[in-house]
């Protein structure tokens, strides 16, 4: 072969080697991030509904079924909610491939021998009223890509406390703690973001795990301000407690957020982006051209959020809520925050919580974290 030719050749290939590298990329990059927000977490493996009676459901034997504490079951055109572990290996109504939780209460369609569902640390489906009963209205915030849905339950205080749900979940999540919040008589605001249904979508497609998406959560503190809030307290859940801290430092109106409520913050996108990526079946030798991808695509920051001068420049006081079992937003950075800013930061631990289900695992025990927390900023 000619010399010219065996340079084509061997640039064609070279060539070829970088676009499949870049392609590759950018598919396990859009496996972790293009996905819609309540696209559910991917260790939240299905299970199968073996058999149900008064009160109780039997489910595949496995780690997330054996989970202590509350959750939600979803799956195609079910939503139910399930309590405690009441039997398993060894007792008279599970096999040694079952478990029997507690079922409290079916909210959407039939539970099935068969079906095939998800533990999910959303507990209601529907709005504040079908929810919980409590009076809300529908109200549009005005965001810098178009107009954002949200629920405003009212209270008596006027301090609002603003609730930004996180990565595989929707507006519903921070039901769990709304009839908490009312009852301590803070308005509310629940907010939608880009990406979410009803809200624009953002440009690329892609979630930016909070690193764009606090600027709508600015936009919902304006609007709370604008209409008679003193001050917020932003309680954010995963990617939205990233977008709490970035709003909290940013914010033209961060003199008006008077504390934080992380639970399971997202405080380094590329780890957060590797685990999401491995979990959703990208092979590991992938894992690092996701994170360049990503970079490429988004203009996601290379530091994670310890590393930039949010740290430093926090000035409300926070509660992290946060477990040593998250898988996709590790707490030892967490237990960084906490110890660089003792002056500010309280970490509340909850063991056997997977990511951004702190309230599941331990109700009694996050909602008495939360009143010691929220009774001096009242």
């Amino acid at each position: 072969m000619r010399p010219a030719t065996v340079a084509a050749v061997a640039a064609t290939s070279i060539l070829g080697v970088g676009a499949a590298a870049v392609a590759a990329g950018r598919y396990a990059s859009d496996a972790a991030l293009g996905a819609p927000s309540q696209r559910p977490f991917p260790a939240d493996r299905r299970l199968t509904v073996h058999a149900t009676a008064a009160g109780q459901v039997t489910l595949t034997r496995s780690f997330p079924a054996l989970r202590p504490g509350t959750y939600g079951l979803a799956g195609r055109g079910v939503h139910a909610v399930v309590g405690p572990v009441v039997a398993q290996q060894g007792d008279d109504a599970a096999s040694a491939d079952t478990v029997v939780r507690r079922l409290d209460r079916v909210t959407l369609g039939s539970l099935q021998p068969g079906a095939r569902v998800r533990l999910t640390p959303e507990l209601h489906r529907g709005d504040p009223l079908t929810a919980l009963g409590l009076a809300y209205k529908e109200v549009e915030v005005p965001g810098e890509l178009g107009a954002l849905p949200a629920w405003f339950v009212p209270a008596a205080r006027d301090t609002w406390v603003i609730t930004v749900h996180g990565l595989g979940t929707t507006r519903d999540h921070p039901l769990n703690v709304l009839g908490f919040l009312h009852a301590q008589q803070f308005p509310v605001l629940d907010v939608s973001y880009r990406g979410d249904a009803g809200a624009p979508r953002s440009p690329d497609g892609l979630t930016h795990l909070g690193e764009s998406e606090w600027r709508d959560l600015d936009a919902a503190i304006r609007y709370a301000v604008r209409y008679g809030a003193e001050n917020v307290i932003l309680h954010g859940w995963s990617s939205g407690a990233s977008m709490a801290l970035h709003a909290a430092v940013n914010s033209a109106l961060r003199d008006r957020v008077s504390g934080l409520v992380l639970d399971s913050p997202v405080l380094d996108w590329r780890t957060t982006l590797r685990a999401l990526a491995s979990a959703r079946g990208v092979p590991s030798a992938l894992l690092p051209l996701a994170v360049r991808a990503a970079q490429g695509q988004t203009g996601l920051h290379g530091a994670p959020l310890l590393d930039t001068s949010v740290p430093t420049a926090l000035h409300a006081p926070t509660l992290i809520v946060h477990g040593p079992d998250d898988a996709l937003a590790p707490w030892q950075q967490s237990r960084e925050l906490a110890a660089r800013r003792p002056d500010l930061v309280t970490l509340h631990s909850v063991p056997q919580a997977p990511h951004a289900a702190m309230w599941n695992a331990d109700p009694a025990g996050y909602e008495e974290a939360l009143r010691r927390f929220l009774t001096p900023l009242m």
